[in-house]
């Protein structure tokens, strides 16, 4: 919980080392400190806090301002008489550190303050139940104010996180998971829980709250060593407060400002960004592996709900695959979750389930394409040529011919051990008829998309290379139809139907085109558009104009 900021407010006071020998009393009430450390929450960028999904959905976005007029710069008597009117069972005393900060969260602060007010509607109540649980002050649910200005996924250059910014080593200690998809320190239910408990333990150390408070933000060992080098036997925040870290003397006084501001900001003119209506949650248990994303595509919810109020899935994942956790939905899709459960997790599951087995690829590339009642499969393999091979050898071996060899790799003549070359077989089977026209057209253009692809065609050479053997399917012989007389043609409508056909549209070639996207993106074939523009081979260039139709 060392995550602090140093804020320098240039008033000459006295040094630390000369409150030493002032009594506590005098401490408490008169103590002064030339730079204040204040918790690095203060620095939070409330134009950035505007975008919190829960403000701009449940707040009224216009009282955003969050003020009725300037700052009232109050006498110290009126403070110390507020302070002690909060009901607080820790002590609050007041003194020019404590008024400081307070003039410094209703002064330059204001509009963090009334954001905090506004999310404080949401997360008050589970701290004060947290707190209860435990038996515990209540005024302690004014820490994360400090802490984290109320942000879950609020994250300290020493690496604290969520409300009540525990270190990795805390959390854990105190039984939060963190890990790569879950990080329960951002959970503000299993965070607050945990941390009363560990005031709790902090408070039966030291005996004392303040002593409790300020070892929650330094460790108990720096606590330790402050009352050694006081004297031993101190158990007073403000007797040992020389020998604290400056960003721990700096903590007790925010702690106090801010129970004060959270209680008398109307006095200051603050006022919270007004809620339009509560959000009321419900808890669901989740045993399977679930993407937030599933959740709201099926239920309709938007996904910024979701992470709202479950900031602990780092990930958007919940991995209830390895053990149950908790998802907290609106109070009105909790049941909608429950019965929709399956159909979740089975939506759109390819994109969101990691593989559990991989086969690693053997480096070919398979492409189908449809030729009528068939299916042409076309798999490209990269072949390392090995010691004594040859084209006619590597031909033999995957049985297809020398020429379709040199076509697949621009006219090869000679190999070399070592040398990479592709082999391209193709094999014809009759397709299913599901098949429909539309899919034909598609893969036809993916097959474009492919390089070194070449459909090579049986033949003959002079180096007496073996052919390519492809079983071809025995044709049915057409059965002779019977003439159908042809229906008059108007001319008239003949010629507009022929100047209707003639029209095409013209085609500029852009950067990462070619014939296979081109055709799919216009619904035509790469054929047709050869067969318009003249074109012999595939090959297109950016900024060539092409008809298509």
């Amino acid at each position: 919980m060392l995550k602090k900021t140093i804020i320098t407010l240039g008033l000459t006071v006295a040094a630390v080392a000369s409150t030493a020998a002032q009594s506590v009393l005098d401490i408490k009430h008169s103590l002064d400190d030339s730079k204040i450390v204040l918790p690095e929450s203060v620095e939070t960028d409330v134009h950035q806090m505007r975008h919190n999904w829960y403000l701009q959905t449940y707040a009224q976005t216009d009282s955003l301002a969050g003020f009725r007029g300037e700052d009232v710069d109050f006498p110290d008597e009126v403070i110390i008489e507020r302070l002690r009117k909060i009901p607080a069972s820790i002590e609050l005393p007041y003194n020019e550190l404590v008024r400081r900060v307070i003039y410094f969260y209703t002064g330059r602060k204001r509009q963090l303050v009334s954001n905090m007010l506004a999310l404080g509607h949401y997360y008050m109540p589970i701290f004060e139940e947290a707190l209860e649980k435990n038996n515990m002050p209540l005024e302690l649910k004014y820490l994360p104010v400090i802490e984290s200005a109320l942000n879950p996924n609020a994250v300290s250059k020493a690496g604290a996180a969520g409300l009540w910014q525990f270190m990795p080593g805390t959390a854990t200690g105190q039984g939060l998971e963190v890990s790569s998809l879950v990080d329960e320190r951002r959970d503000p239910i299993l965070s607050s829980d945990r941390a009363a408990k560990y005031l709790k333990e902090l408070y039966r150390t030291y005996g004392d709250w303040s002593l409790a408070i300020a070892a929650y933000n330094c460790g108990p060992g720096n606590v330790n060593k402050a009352i050694r080098r006081a004297g031993g036997g101190k158990r007073d925040f403000w007797e040992i407060y020389p020998f604290l870290p400056a960003e721990t003397r700096g903590y007790v006084p925010s702690f106090i400002a801010a129970c004060y501001v959270m209680n008398y900001y109307a006095d200051h003119n603050i006022e919270p960004a007004l809620i339009r209506r509560p959000i009321i949650t419900d808890t669901v248990s989740v045993n399977k592996r679930v993407h937030f994303q599933q959740i709201a595509d099926v239920l309709q919810i938007p996904v910024e709900e979701i992470r709202l109020l479950n900031p602990q899935y780092r990930m958007d994942v919940i991995p209830g695959n390895i053990h149950p956790y908790a998802l907290i939905l609106p109070s009105k899709q909790v049941y909608a979750y429950v019965l929709s459960e399956d159909s979740i997790v089975k939506h759109n599951a390819d994109l969101y389930t990691p593989r559990a087995v991989v086969k690693p690829s053997d480096g070919s590339t398979v492409v189908t394409s449809v030729d009528g009642e068939y299916l042409i499969t076309e798999k490209v393999i990269s072949h390392k040529v090995k010691r004594g091979e040859t084209l006619k050898s590597i031909a033999s071996h995957y049985g297809v011919t020398v020429a379709a060899l040199r076509n697949a790799n621009n006219g090869i003549r000679k190999v070399k051990k070592g040398q990479v070359i592709n082999v391209v077989t193709r094999q014809k089977t009759r397709k299913p008829a599901e098949i429909s026209n539309e899919v034909q057209q598609e893969n036809n253009a993916e097959i474009s998309d492919t390089t070194n692809i070449v459909s090579e065609q049986p033949e003959i050479n002079q180096d007496n290379d073996v052919e390519e053997v492809i079983e071809k399917p025995v044709q049915p012989k057409p059965q002779p139809k019977a003439e159908k007389k042809k229906p008059a043609v108007n001319k008239t409508d003949k010629k507009k139907e022929n100047k209707k056909a003639d029209k095409s549209v013209t085609y500029t070639v852009a950067k990462g085109d070619n014939l296979g996207k081109i055709a799919k993106r216009n619904g035509t074939t790469v054929e047709k558009i050869k067969q318009l523009n003249g074109l012999k081979n595939d090959r297109i260039q950016i900024g060539q104009k092409l008809r298509v139709k």
